[in-house]
């Protein structure tokens, strides 16, 4: 009797002990989605590695523009909200490298299109910088000395440059969009009654065209026979080609690519050619890729949308400026070689 009841109550015993829990396990940390790679035409592989990946390198900013490498092994780009230009070095450090960037002033609003926009390396060091609200295109030179090289077309000052590109002949393009004034088109500070594309050669300076709504990003084609001027306006998504003259004068205007009809965010923006002249440009969901002759051979999609690109490391990786952060990706194609 005392056998059975001594059983009875270690089996009891064991029943109602509580039931061991399961080891935790720790959450698997999954990789930052970064982005990927459209592709719409096997030529693309020569460009974008199958392999490549879209990395990451800095964020926290505010509305980052105008990707300019440099010599030092540095990357120099624009906070065009922030006011600021940064630079970021591949131990990811970044700091400021001009501050303010793009005003100098107080009577804009504080979160507006103020700062600089388009940076360009120049002669003997120095770059090239667009600021918005300081209205004009300065050099920067070795020792921090800032310098206005355009302010006034005709007397009148310009409205925002945008975006720069030298031609080997020495002479800068650019765009004059109206971005860093608070009403844009209807600022009452607005003092040319158009958006152009200019030309500045040997201290003179020419207008190229007035009839684009919104001229932003600018590229030559390798041999320099081509200009690409981008379109950022809502109602007219596009990219514009011109012949350029032996005199540097434009002709023969025509849309290179229409993305009008597309509904991703983004708009044709800042762009780069590689050595074969294929285009990469900024627009509706990523930067998209086309052949010299338009076709459109597919998209690197950033998790941000790019406004910029810029080369740089070896000439074959292309970095991107996305709204709050930066990007990498590095591809086949080497880019074209800066004219100056």
């Amino acid at each position: 009797m005392k056998k059975s009841l001594l059983l009875a109550a270690a089996l009891l015993s064991v029943s109602c002990a509580p039931t061991p829990k399961p080891e935790a396990t720790a959450p698997v940390a999954k990789p930052a989605d970064t982005g990927s790679v459209l592709r719409l035409d096997p030529a693309l592989d020569a460009l974008v590695p199958k392999d490549a990946k879209i990395e990451k390198l800095a964020d926290g900013f505010k509305f980052i523009e105008g990707p300019l490498w440099l010599p030092s092994n540095a990357l120099l780009f624009s906070d065009v909200v922030g006011n600021v230009v940064h630079k970021w070095t591949p131990e990811g450090k970044v700091t400021d490298f001009l501050r303010p960037g793009g005003y100098d002033g107080t009577t804009l609003p504080a979160d507006g299109y103020n700062g600089s926009n388009g940076i360009i390396a120049g002669k003997d060091g120095t770059v090239l910088i667009c600021q918005h609200g300081n209205r004009r295109i300065i050099t920067v030179d070795k020792d921090m000395k800032v310098t206005t090289l355009v302010d006034k077309f005709e007397g009148k000052k310009l409205n925002s440059p945008n975006d720069l590109v030298y031609h080997s002949d020495g002479s800068l393009y650019f765009t004059d969009p109206p971005y860093g004034l608070p009403k844009g088109d209807e600022d009452a500070s607005k003092e040319l009654k158009f958006n152009g594309v200019y030309r500045l050669s040997k201290g003179k300076l020419t207008l190229l065209v007035k009839d684009m709504t919104r001229p932003n990003g600018i590229a030559f084609s390798p041999d320099e026979k081509t200009l690409y001027v981008a379109n950022s306006d809502e109602k007219k998504k596009l990219w514009m080609r011109y012949d350029v003259a032996p005199d540097g004068k434009l002709s023969n205007g025509k849309v290179f690519a229409d993305v009008s009809a597309e509904k991703e965010d983004g708009l044709p923006d800042g762009m780069k050619v590689d050595a074969q002249g294929n285009v990469y440009a900024t627009g509706p969901g990523g930067v998209w890729i086309f052949s010299p002759d338009g076709k459109h051979l597919g998209t690197i999609k950033a998790a941000e949308i790019p406004a910029n690109v810029g080369w740089g490391d070896d000439g074959k990786s292309l970095y991107m400026t996305a709204r709050t952060g930066l990007y990498r990706i590095k591809l086949a194609a080497a880019g074209k070689t800066p004219a100056i």
